[in-house]
């Protein structure tokens, strides 16, 4: 035989989160615990079908009636949604047609589909990240071709936020230099912004001229559909022009589905136009068109009065289970483990936490009692639940007692 044309291919590097599912999946303990996916789980250790969903699936198998292609730039009335979510359905930059929006594949999509034009027209930028930020953050821009470096954000000996020294970075960075913020519910850490300081970050992104991509995969998670996006309405009120990528993998439950947007804040109805249309380009070019199905979901849900309402509270719902789960989680540590402070876990929001725990100890809760976490430490809030949280608290106390 001739060698094989594949026989060089050296094999992936495994994703750090990917990784760590595909280990839980092949371990057969029966007590096994994953917190390391980004999945929100309901209190039965599930991952739900909201029923708002399943109610707009019956709306949508009674009123589709055909299987072309969507339109490049995906179903109009999810797009429109999206927008009034994002900005207010009253707000001044919807009124003036300034949003140019297009349906992504997921969040990941959406961030992309904005690198790819980013660096269509300015080539030159470099891509600021926090330090931490999400994984798959520097993998997808700089497979895109863009340099990517870090700005101060986490503070391990805190807990916390490094905001003076974030602040001093952002301040020195070159115009044109593309910033990516977690609009709430930061990945990794569950270490948020305060209002104050999205103040200064927004002054600082108008003189300095930069440009902000903003990272909006957990609106709601939070504090609520209105207070998470704060932050965007903030940057629209300053009048810059910028990036909001979201996404409703959690929001809705739907993550199979791949439903997200980009959105791009311009200075007038004909900017608007000209970057939808380079927008339609680039997806023309990965993958012409976006899928069908949860988008129409999402888009009835958004705009069916009673499904709207159904919506909001099941958002409610699992907003509220986590913040049960993280006080419960931080309690339980605290009794357990008495010489060690929790306390900073509270401070942080949504489904993650920067527990604090060293690599060391991520990897003997793994290998001696079959919990999974990343490396850095991150623990997935969302699934805990009343039937592994003792496991998990008594094997976390276990460890830190025998190093202490």
């Amino acid at each position: 035989m001739t060698a094989s044309l594949f026989s060089e291919v050296p094999a992936g590097i495994p994703d750090p989160i990917l990784g760590v599912t595909e280990a839980f999946r092949a371990d057969a303990h029966p007590g096994k615990v994953n917190l390391g996916v980004g999945i929100y789980q309901d209190a039965l250790g599930k991952i739900p079908m909201l029923e708002c969903i399943k109610r707009a699936a019956s709306k949508w198998a009674e009123t589709e009636d055909t299987k072309t292609y969507l339109p490049i730039d995906g179903v109009a009335p999810y797009n429109t949604a999206t927008q009034e979510l994002l900005f207010g359905k009253d707000s001044p930059l919807l009124k003036e047609k300034r949003v140019a929006t297009i349906q992504s594949v997921g969040g990941s999509g959406a961030l992309k589909l904005a690198i790819e034009f980013i660096l269509r027209f300015l080539p030159e930028t470099t891509v600021y990240l926090s330090d931490p930020s999400w994984e798959n953050h520097r993998v997808i821009f700089e497979a895109a071709g863009a340099k990517v470096e870090t700005y101060p954000y986490y503070d391990p000996k805190t807990n916390g936020l490094r905001a003076a020294d974030m602040l001093a970075a952002l301040r020195k960075l070159k115009p044109k230099s593309t910033v990516l913020l977690h609009a709430c519910c930061h990945n990794p850490t569950g270490v948020d912004l305060d209002a104050d300081t999205w103040r200064e970050i927004a002054g600082i992104c108008a003189e300095r001229d930069l440009i902000p991509l903003i990272d909006f995969a957990y609106q709601g998670f939070a504090e609520g559909l209105q207070a998470d996006s704060e932050p965007i309405r903030m940057f629209a009120d300053k009048g810059l022009t910028f990036f909001v990528c979201n996404s409703y993998s959690k929001s809705f439950s739907i993550y199979r589905e791949r439903c997200g947007a980009l959105s791009v804040v311009t200075g007038s109805a004909k900017e608007a136009t000209n970057v939808l249309s380079q927008l339609k380009r680039i997806v023309r070019m990965i993958y012409s068109s976006p899928p069908s199905y949860g988008a129409h979901l999402i888009s009835i849900a958004l705009t069916t009065p009673e499904l709207r309402t159904l919506w909001e509270k099941e958002l409610d719902e699992m907003r509220s289970r986590i913040l049960d789960m993280r006080k419960l989680f931080a309690s339980r540590l605290a009794d357990a483990v008495p010489n060690r402070d929790f306390s900073f876990m509270l401070k942080q929001r949504g489904m993650f936490s920067y527990s604090g725990l060293s690599v060391e100890v991520v990897r003997e809760l793994r290998e001696r009692y079959h919990i999974y976490a990343l490396d850095s430490g991150r623990i997935c809030v969302a699934a805990l639940n009343q039937g592994n949280i003792d496991l998990v608290c008594g094997a976390i106390a276990s460890i830190l007692k025998e190093k202490s």
